[in-house]
């Protein structure tokens, strides 16, 4: 399927980006797949298995057969977008090591989507979700652990496997916690009382010794805290209280930026809080219709 060449040039940016670029394990993995299924279309495609020449001579209509035959394969368009900018950036830093010509891959265009905007809960149904997921498990200690987990959702805007990826070191929960983001990026982010509180409850509860290194939510056997089980946990949740399929742990972070917009939270602030690295990217969480957006605009820009 792929020449040793071939799969040491691929390993080798697979490393670089996980060394340079600051993505995540899951990226990683997500980029390992998109590519060998790529090659592993392209050697049944040529007939040949795929070495640096052999990559190096892919033209528009090898693109062109790869996308129909993932098309075909039921996969999405946002789906093959992604999948196509995997192979557009490994081709990138390949034609510049390898000293070739990769316009025929990198100016393949990508398929057209409608992003999909987030739903976030209303007030009372953000509130009803902190208040009912305790429900969902008889463990006392991990009824309060699945509390403190999404109240940190909510209460300070933070991503699953940033709340995840705590440790026990950083219990008792400080004023601001350091948060290490997508990308690498870090950024404040301010504790409120009710969060603070909510995990000093699981703590109390928690039968297992808190380790500096260890994990701060931990699973029933004692390891890291799952993100499914707090998916699962949410779906009983949402179930009981006739919440839609949107109502996720993720909707729990859409929940918190809208509701700091709608009650007058500055746009930017809202940004820095997130770690978005684009304010448009905060404007489509946030669900901001034009008219909010520019009530904002015109309350806070200085020649307004």
């Amino acid at each position: 399927m792929i020449t040793p060449a071939a799969a040491a040039s691929l390993q080798t940016w697979l490393a670089s980006r996980s060394a340079l670029g600051g993505v995540s394990e899951n990226t990683i993995r997500a980029y390992h797949a998109d590519l060998v299924d790529f090659l592993a279309f392209m050697t049944e495609h040529k007939g040949d298995a795929q070495g640096l020449n052999a990559l190096k001579d892919i033209r528009v209509p090898d693109m062109r057969a790869w996308m129909a035959r993932t098309r075909g394969k039921d996969v999405g368009a946002r789906s093959l977008a992604r999948k196509l900018s995997a192979v557009k950036s490994f081709f990138r830093w390949l034609s510049e090591r390898e000293g070739f010509d990769a316009t025929a891959v990198l100016s393949t265009r990508s398929p057209k989507f409608q992003r999909k905007l987030p739903r976030p809960l209303d007030t009372d149904s953000a509130k009803a979700v902190i208040d009912t997921i305790e429900l969902q498990h008889e463990t006392p200690w991990i009824a309060a652990r699945d509390v403190a987990v999404i109240t940190l959702l909510y209460g300070c805007g933070l991503r699953i496997s940033e709340a995840l990826a705590l440790n026990g070191a950083d219990a008792p929960l400080p004023p601001v916690l350091r948060i290490h983001g997508k990308g690498g990026k870090e950024r404040i982010v301010p504790v409120i009382d009710v969060a603070r509180d909510a995990v000093d409850a699981y703590l109390d509860l928690c039968p297992m010794i808190q380790e500096p290194d260890g994990p701060l939510f931990r699973g029933a056997r004692g390891g890291r805290l799952s993100p499914r089980l707090v998916s699962g946990a949410m779906q009983a949740t949402r179930m009981q209280l006739g919440l839609p399929a949107t109502a996720t742990p993720h909707a729990m972070r859409h929940s918190f930026a809208t509701h700091l917009l709608e009650a007058g939270g500055d746009l930017r602030a809202i940004q820095e809080l997130l770690g978005h690295a684009s304010l448009s990217t905060t404007q489509a969480y946030t669900a901001v219709d034009t008219a909010r957006l520019m009530e904002v605009y015109n309350k806070t820009h200085p020649k307004a």
